[in-house]
């Protein structure tokens, strides 16, 4: 099987929202296709996030990265936040998620920022493989703090 990473647009929407959908399944929300066709759609109609797919030879999606621009003030750069990384269960360790990484990685320095930035939940242990593999350091000198404006 032959994958390449390839940006995403409008035309690929119904690709893109079943595996959208299936990441925030995978970080327990309940399904929603609608919503998440809807949430890609406005993404990229906005300009607001940068979406790659990974392909097979038959044009079929099995995997997706959106990055979201941000800014580093202490840097003066712009950097990317690495917010969505999702690999079809099926084809997972055939090297989706490093292709979609790498794809991330050359955008990010085509845009000429300083790097990419990433969190992912302390039990998704496989991603945290990867990430390190590919010469991702796990931030010890910062803590992460959210503040939930939903709850009143």
């Amino acid at each position: 099987m032959t994958l390449h990473a390839q940006r995403a647009d409008a035309s690929h929407l119904d690709q893109i929202a079943p595996l959208f959908d299936a990441y925030r399944g995978f970080y327990k929300q309940p399904s929603n296709l609608a919503q998440s066709r809807a949430f890609i759609a406005e993404r990229i109609a906005q300009g607001e996030s940068a979406i790659f797919l990974a392909l097979d030879d038959n044009g079929d999606a099995l995997g997706f990265v959106q990055l979201y621009p941000t800014f580093s003030s202490i840097d003066a750069h712009r950097t990317w936040l690495l917010s969505d990384l999702f690999t079809a269960p099926a084809v997972r360790e055939r090297g989706v998620g490093r292709l979609l990484m790498n794809a991330a990685r050359d955008f990010a320095l085509s845009t000429g920022a300083k790097g990419l930035v990433l969190e992912t939940a302390t039990d998704n242990v496989g991603a945290q493989r990867l990430y390190e593999s590919l010469g991702y350091v796990r931030d010890t000198g910062y803590y992460t703090y959210c503040l939930d404006l939903t709850r009143g």
